[in-house]
């Protein structure tokens, strides 16, 4: 269908301050959206760097439940099975990864991770990219054969691909705001994320606090459950959180966060700090660390975090979600001294050291 070109769309927000816009306008009247686009992404001090986009298809929905629930299977396994799916060589990009990466100095066993490119299986790039660059160029690792985690690949691949072509159409509507700021404004943002064999999920399980992690009662962190960072990704697609409570002999049941204060935070480019929640039939998207190196940093990474939170029953809770995280190729110059893939490089150093061979 033709793309509608008509006046701007007046910019929504929801009940926290995000700028809310509807998956139908982004689809077929991008345009209309520059308004938006620049409050979510710009650099006025209570821009958030996030945009919520809603009215998805009904799919949307089925995706990421079943994904999430098959996150806490998994996590659920022991841990002898899950580490048959760790792959060390790629810095454990590929597969399950609990308690390898560094969060503030110490090694992040709150949450266990299982990475995949869900758009490309076994990226088709010459043997020294895929040497030289193990993160990305690797192929994707999956389950087989372990019981209740039975169609995990293709719940992992349809979600995935669902976030990327969201992604995909975000990219476009943000393309006359972007080249303003582009280094080279002759790159096209969609492109460089369409084209790419670097495009990284990873789906998270944030295991319930523990007697060896406890929560404290009184003045608790506000990066309780992950520490505030930045995403390395041109844009990253971000699931609503799911909260299952498990009880003994029993499937994980749905429940609501285990407090008003759990869940995702973001500072906004006036250093604000802001609960923002993602309504479990929306998308959310914020911008990484590679386009504001592309943008010589007139559009900004966004910095973010998630607290637990304690409340009653914390104990028994954990937190599923998925991130999307989209990104060019790794020869894309990003500044006059990196490319992508030299980037990504020293971030993974930052949190894994030296690369396992």
């Amino acid at each position: 269908m033709a793309t509608i070109t008509t006046s701007a769309s007046p910019i929504a927000y929801t009940s926290e301050g995000a700028v809310s816009i509807s998956y139908n306008t982004l689809r077929f009247a991008p345009t209309t959206l520059a308004p938006s686009i620049e409050k979510a992404f710009g650099s006025q001090p209570d821009s958030l760097g996030i945009i919520i986009v809603k009215d998805l298809p009904a799919q949307y929905i089925t995706y990421r439940e079943r994904l999430l629930k098959l996150a806490h299977k998994f996590a659920s396994l022991d841990d002898a099975t899950r580490e048959k799916y760790a792959d060390a060589k790629s810095r454990y990009s590929f597969g399950w990864s609990h308690g390898k990466e560094i969060m503030n100095g110490k090694p992040d066993t709150l949450k266990g991770s299982y990475y995949a490119n869900p758009v490309v299986d076994d990226p088709s790039v010459p043997q020294h990219l895929q040497e030289a660059y193990p993160e990305y160029y690797g192929k994707n690792i999956w389950p087989q054969g372990e019981k209740d985690i039975e169609g995990f690949e293709d719940a992992f691949k349809d979600l995935g691909r669902f976030v990327f072509g969201v992604g995909c159409d975000l990219a476009v509507a943000c393309q006359p705001f972007a080249s303003t700021y582009l280094r080279d404004s002759s790159l096209s943002l969609s492109e460089l994320i369409r084209s790419s064999k670097t495009a990284k999920a990873r789906l998270l399980h944030y295991f319930p606090p523990s007697p060896d992690a406890p929560i404290p009662k009184e003045d608790e962190p506000i990066d309780s459950w992950c520490g505030f960072h930045l995403d390395h990704s041109l844009l990253t697609g971000l699931c609503s959180a799911m909260f299952l409570q498990v009880e003994p002999n029993a499937e994980p049941s749905v429940v609501k966060s285990p407090s008003p204060t759990s869940g995702l935070y973001i500072r906004t480019r006036g250093g604000d700090l802001t609960k923002v929640s993602i309504p479990a039939d929306c998308l959310a998207f914020q911008t990484g660390e590679a386009l504001e190196l592309a943008t010589a940093g007139k559009l900004r990474a966004t910095p973010h975090c998630v607290r637990v939170g304690g409340g009653e029953g914390a104990e028994k809770i954990s937190r599923e979600t998925f991130a999307l995280f989209m990104q060019p190729n790794t020869d894309q110059q990003l500044s006059d001294t990196e490319n992508f893939g030299q980037f990504s490089k020293r971030i993974f150093d930052e949190h894994y050291g030296e690369a396992t061979m």
